[in-house]
């Protein structure tokens, strides 16, 4: 039986990208790789047919890092605008992965393009989830300075959902990094204020601020774990769940 049956997903775009290994033996996660797509695509269908209504924020990170074009002086405001084109791109990607396994999928963007996307609309939304369709949030907020972390955290407060199931490498929140600091610990169970206060970076201040005013819950889970949508499916206790005491 699921824990949170109405729960939006939120996904860094580096999912769905391409593979590439630079000189220093670092991974790269670029641009759209289709095969990719279509096994996530497969998940998301088996979190559906468990009963789940899923909805979905994908980053733009495989299209687009912001943070590194910054810093060569280049505009915030423009780069932020190709992130959320990005985000967009990402969203159409695993809508059509999604129909070519008869799955429903539609894609509500925060900046009006049609026919490529159907302008965010809550109630328009609701109506789509409560049809069985899987919901892609793309464009984040529509608003630059605003990371999709806190387009997640705004989306399901809007549309009232039970949870935001933040999926990252690491299997929860830490005190530190676990992939260079051995005695890194596992938080299993956060309020927002720790979260905040700690400057824990698995999302934003602005996001975890957003999901405290509303009460909506935080669980954060790895999805390098083979069997993280179980994990979903079963509301199995993993991860860091983050919400008031």
């Amino acid at each position: 039986m699921p824990k949170y049956k109405r729960v939006l997903l939120k996904l860094s775009g580096e999912v769905l990208g391409e593979v590439l290994t630079d000189e220093n033996n670092k991974k790269h996660y670029v641009g759209i790789d289709f095969k990719t797509v279509h096994d996530f695509a497969v998940k998301l269908a088996e979190i559906r047919e468990a009963g789940i209504e899923l909805s979905l924020v994908i980053g733009g990170g495989n299209m687009m890092r912001g943070r590194n074009a910054g810093a060569m002086g280049l505009d915030h405001v423009s780069l932020d605008g190709i992130g959320m084109l990005g985000t967009v791109m990402n969203a159409l990607a695993v809508k059509t992965a999604l129909e070519k396994l008869n799955v429903p999928a539609k894609v509500l963007s925060a900046i009006g393009m049609p026919p490529v996307a159907e302008l965010y609309n809550r109630e328009r939304a609701k109506k789509f989830l409560s049809e069985g369709n899987i919901v892609l949030f793309g464009a984040g907020t529509g608003h630059p300075f605003f990371s999709t972390d806190t387009a997640a955290a705004l989306r399901a407060s809007e549309l009232g959902l039970d949870c935001v199931i933040k999926g990252t490498k690491v299997d929860g929140i830490y005190d530190k990094d676990p992939n260079e600091f051995k005695d890194a610990k596992l938080f299993p169970k956060l309020t927002y204020d720790e979260a905040i206060s700690r400057n824990l970076k698995v999302m934003d201040t602005a996001a975890f601020a957003l999901c405290r005013e509303n009460k909506m819950p935080v669980w954060v889970i790895s999805i390098n774990d083979s069997e993280w949508v179980k994990n979903i499916i079963e509301g199995r206790n993993v991860g860091t769940i983050v919400k008031e005491d």
